[in-house]
């Protein structure tokens, strides 16, 4: 294909994804770790990931050492990881993806956005309906008194594990670690919005390996509703979408939105 003719098929599948949304009602947007790569969000793995080797510099792997049972067994190496995550973080702003989904919303009458990530970059958005399933790096909470708390940044952490300022105990990111349930009150909301259905759902950035970020996709290509993805590669849910929007979110979703403004669709 020539770059031209990529040219058209990339403005058209977004005059496509904007003439789906103009008659929605019910949106929603399901987003992955492609949703903060613009905003210059590492990945763990891969090509310039941070730990591209298949053992971490304590000889586990990186989801090993992220896991529930690693922290309840030591939780300073698990802190050591998560620091160096948040480290690598640090400074990121929502991008012009996150800016997007905000002015979408603007555009329906009810629009929710599910996020995988932990960021919080939805949130500093100005997201409005917003399900963080695997929960806040931000949010700190003490495991023996429940204690909790919001940081900007972990440069005020001053010890691994940090302890809890009223009863001393030790404190841990409200994020989902590996070999974790999802927390209960956002695996609730996220189900109510799957059976009060959608028009329109959007994935944004995620390879949807998990088979509830896979639900809504199967339900809309049941008939439920209409699938539209947001990636620039293929995944394994592409084949299920009605429409493939391939580049950023930081690229398409203005995009969309621009089309939604003018009527240029």
């Amino acid at each position: 294909m020539s770059e031209s003719h990529a040219v058209s098929a990339i403005d058209d599948s977004i005059a496509q994804a904007a003439r789906a949304l103009a008659s929605a009602s019910r949106v929603l947007v399901v987003t992955g770790a492609g949703m903060s790569a613009d905003s210059g969000m590492p990945t763990y793995r891969g090509v310039g990931g941070l730990y591209e080797e298949q053992s971490t510099a304590d000889g586990i792997s990186i989801e090993e050492a992220l896991s529930g049972p690693m922290f309840a067994r030591d939780p300073a190496l698990t802190w050591k990881y998560i620091a160096q995550i948040e480290a690598a973080c640090r400074g990121a702003r929502p991008n012009a993806g996150h800016h997007g989904l905000v002015a979408l919303a603007n555009h329906v009458d009810h629009l929710c956005v599910v996020t995988q990530n932990v960021d919080g970059l939805h949130r500093a958005a100005g997201t409005r309906q917003l399900i963080e399933m695997h929960g806040n790096i931000h949010r700190l909470f003490c495991i023996r008194c429940g204690q909790s708390r919001t940081v900007r940044d972990y440069s005020s952490l001053t010890q691994w594990p940090p302890r809890c300022a009223r009863c001393n105990g030790i404190e841990r990111p409200a994020v989902v670690l590996f070999e974790e349930l999802l927390p209960s009150a956002a695996l609730e909301r996220y189900q109510r919005e799957l059976a009060n259905g959608f028009d329109v759902v959007l994935m944004i950035g995620t390879t949807a390996v998990f088979e509830y970020i896979a639900a809504p996709v199967r339900a809309a290509a049941s008939g439920q509703g209409m699938a539209i993805e947001i990636n620039p590669a293929d995944t394994p849910i592409t084949g299920l979408c009605d429409i493939k929007c391939p580049g950023p979110a930081a690229d398409v979703v203005p995009a969309i939105v621009h089309q939604l403004e003018t009527g240029g669709f």
